[in-house]
């Protein structure tokens, strides 16, 4: 028997590696953050001067509806520089007692579509915690319980305000970190379909992104984030997403600002997100704030230092491809510790991320994804300034809103086991690999992308039923449709004008009722199944888009043949 050797988990290293160093950094670093502390709330970057560094400007912070909060504007109020002093240390201090001991497992869960049922989450958080998981990355869209003026952006089936605090007690319960997002710049599909906001479109033909320089741009993200963190007052980070931000700098308002500041669409970027970091710094003292980093790739590390941006918020860098360019990500990361980064986050992929219409998830793609982070968490070391705070475990439902479906959350469990466990253990070796059968009831069979043996855990029954839609049912019509007799009676020239031989049709005709037979039993409880997790709009579209053309297209075959065999034999219709 082959002893095997338990691998050192990078990411529990990391911290401990850093606690030390970060202290001594505590005090020479100490007096510059209280100071940047101080003037951060009231600057802006306008343009850049002479030498290329940004214009700052100072202002009184607006509030949700883009009047002065009077209760905390300091430029109106006689406060000493001793007390601000004093409260930036504090400030600073309660940061770091806060700061997670451990780099924090976070398993992503996108509202975008699918969104599962309340009582499917009862089912899979106390899973989260057994495979590994510290954490719950919520990305609501349009599942969030919006009021007031914001209700139309919410789905007919977003959860309740008891619902909402229905899974923060499901989290807290198996301690879970549960982290909202909600977007505020790309991917605001959601929000700027809608007729009463496309005045707020960067491009007015496109619903993807938001006009920062728009009037009510601002607004409507700060009542957002309002109404979002109200219902989570005990929310410790927030995502504000910030990815992908196609268009920007189209608009006229935008052509407008580019054109008195440089033509610098990065540093437009940076004034939006900034803004919002400062409102949510105001709005909820000490939260710490994430967001994609993609738009940062192309930019200088000066140029994102200059925008104070790595003083308020923290950059999670993604990566959901099975082998990374790891110079690429080395490059990346030393760019964000020269901007000033104190802290970095990684985001992986669990599902969703391999084909637009995946429905089933290759888990083999995914554990690579996984084996090459481990090889960048590893590197982490070179960049001691900025610790690796947390992983979140990304698990797409849609590309973005307008497209359709990727794979079910049931159908991706077997592959979140294996990327947690890789996480937790080095490796998906077999100590791993036992644990995940023991908590699933499955064995993994990575190179068939299969979990073998009757799983138990939640949403088995799916997992293993859409495995038979995506094997068999396409598979088996074809395999019917090569029946000699059904190609020499039941052709499409045959079916347009009626012209077979009932005899030559009663050959077949009931191997073809047989197997619709067979199907329309099997998806009949498929549906069952599919009720009991998702609401009545996933049901419906992801029949339509993996089953129902091709029932249909045997329901029609029968059908034609039943009329055909009634007309015994005449000749063809014309």
């Amino acid at each position: 028997m082959v002893k095997h050797v338990k691998r050192r988990n990078p990411l529990t290293e990391m911290s401990a590696m850093f606690g030390q160093k970060a202290l001594k950094l505590v005090v020479l670093c100490l007096v510059a953050v209280a100071t940047v502390k101080l003037l951060l709330p009231f600057m802006t970057v306008k343009g850049r001067q002479a030498n290329g560094r940004p214009n700052i400007q100072y202002k009184a912070q607006r509030g949700v509806w883009g009047h002065i909060h009077e209760s905390s504007n300091l430029l109106t109020r006689n406060v000493s520089l001793e007390a601000k002093e004093k409260h930036a240390d504090q400030t600073f201090m309660d940061h770091l007692q806060k700061a997670p001991t451990e780099a924090l497992r976070v398993v992503h869960l996108d509202l975008k579509g699918a969104a599962p049922k309340v009582e499917y989450l009862k089912q899979i958080f106390p899973l989260f915690s057994s495979l590994g998981a510290s954490g719950i990355l919520l990305e609501y869209e349009d599942m969030f319980p919006y009021e007031r003026e914001l209700q139309v952006i919410k789905s007919p089936f977003a959860y309740s305000i008891e619902e909402i605090e229905e899974i923060k007690s499901l989290a807290k319960l198996n301690k879970l970190e549960l982290i909202p997002l909600v977007q505020v710049f790309g991917h605001l599909e959601f929000v700027l379909k809608h007729e009463k906001y496309f005045h707020l479109r960067e491009v007015a033909m496109f619903p993807n992104s938001l006009n920062p320089l728009a009037p009510g741009a601002l607004s409507l993200v700060e009542e957002m984030l309002s109404q979002v963190l109200r219902r989570h007052p005990e929310a410790k980070w927030i995502h504000i997403g910030a990815d992908e931000v196609w268009g920007l700098g189209e608009s006229e308002d935008s052509k407008r600002w580019l054109k008195e500041n440089g033509e610098d669409v990065g540093a437009l970027f940076l004034k939006h997100v900034s803004t919002v970091c400062l409102f949510l710094a105001e709005l909820r003292s000490g939260i710490k704030i994430l967001f994609w980093e993609d738009m940062l790739r192309e930019m200088s590390a000066g140029d994102i230092k200059a925008s104070h941006m790595p003083d308020l918020a923290f950059p999670v860098l993604w990566n959901y491809l099975p082998s990374m360019n790891l110079d690429y990500m080395g490059n990346l990361l030393s760019k964000y510790q020269d901007a000033g980064f104190s802290g970095i986050w990684f985001a992986s992929a669990f599902k969703g991320a391999s084909e637009v219409d995946q429905i089933w998830t290759p888990i083999n793609h995914h554990l690579q994804n996984h084996l090459s982070w481990l090889k960048v968490i590893e590197s982490v070391i070179q960049y001691p300034s900025m610790p690796l705070q947390g992983i979140a475990l990304t698990g797409w439902q849609r590309y973005r809103h307008h497209l359709v479906l990727c794979e079910l959350f049931p159908v991706a469990i077997p592959s979140l086991a294996v990327c947690l466990q890789t996480l937790k253990y080095g490796s998906f070796n077999n100590e791993a690999q036992e644990e995940v059968h023991h908590i699933l009831g499955c064995k993994i069979q990575v190179d068939t992308d299969s979990c073998e043996g009757s799983g138990q855990f939640a949403g088995s029954h799916i997992f293993y039923m859409v495995h038979k839609i995506h094997s068999d049912l396409q598979s088996s019509i074809d395999k019917l449709m090569k029946n000699k007799n059904i190609r020499g009676s039941l052709s499409s020239y045959n079916r347009k004008y009626n012209f077979a031989n009932p005899r030559d049709i009663g050959l077949f005709k009931d191997k073809i009722k047989k197997l619709l037979d067979e199907w329309v039993l099997f998806l009949k409880t498929f549906e069952k199944e599919m009720e009991a997790i998702f609401y009545a709009d996933t049901v419906e579209e992801w029949l339509e888009e993996n089953v129902n053309q091709h029932i249909n297209k045997l329901a029609a075959l029968l059908q034609d043949a039943e009329r055909i065999a009634k007309l015994k034999g005449r000749p063809k219709s014309l």
